[in-house]
């Protein structure tokens, strides 16, 4: 009798413990979701942005066809990848990351070959677009730090006692973070 008492005991006490775990761990989750949402927001801005980019240089310069071209199927690849902010695991924040630097290179190019016309860079039109992307480059920043701040808090509530106990109970498991892409570190060459 004083076994089931104990166990019993055990269990409830557990169980009060856990209830406030999963609470917390239910806000952060949802937190997570809502930085992962205004990261996808900032790209999706990049992505429209492009379009009007693209027309305007045509337009202005007598263009290098494959340089416009690499930039409109980088956008449709980012595009393309989405990820379900229920299931933000490393692979797939790898992958929707790995979509997206490809256009960042692009748009990178892009805006080096640009240099080499003057006429362009004169152009309102480009200098307003070339502005907003900066921004919105700025607003992805911003937004991938938020994102990883929520899935550091996140992540840190999952892993520690008793919370962890509630997290493999309830299914909780950690979030991805976005990391730093490869070459980073090293400064780009401006030549002229």
């Amino acid at each position: 009798m004083k076994k089931l008492f104990a166990a019993i005991l055990f269990i409830v006490g557990a169980m009060s413990l856990s209830s406030c775990s999963y609470n917390s761990m239910v806000k952060l989750d949802e937190n997570v979701k809502g930085k992962w949402g205004a990261v996808q927001t900032q790209y999706q801005r990049r992505a429209d942005l492009i379009p009007n980019l693209v027309a305007t240089v045509k337009g202005a310069a007598n263009f290098e066809q494959n340089t416009l071209t690499a930039v409109i199927e980088a956008r449709a690849k980012a595009t393309s990848v989405q990820v379900d902010p229920t299931k933000l695991t490393p692979e797939a924040i790898q992958q929707f990351q790995a979509a997206q630097g490809q256009l960042s290179s692009a748009l990178g190019r892009l805006l080096a070959v640009s240099e080499n016309y003057p006429q362009l860079k004169a152009n309102e039109a480009f200098m307003g677009l070339q502005a907003q992307l900066e921004g919105t480059e700025n607003r992805i920043t911003v937004a991938r730090k938020d994102f990883n701040d929520a899935v550091q808090e996140f992540n840190t509530k999952v892993r520690s006692f008793p919370a962890n106990i509630t997290a493999k109970m309830f299914g909780f498991s950690e979030k991805g973070y976005f990391q730093a892409e490869a070459g980073t570190d090293k400064a780009p060459k401006v030549q002229f």
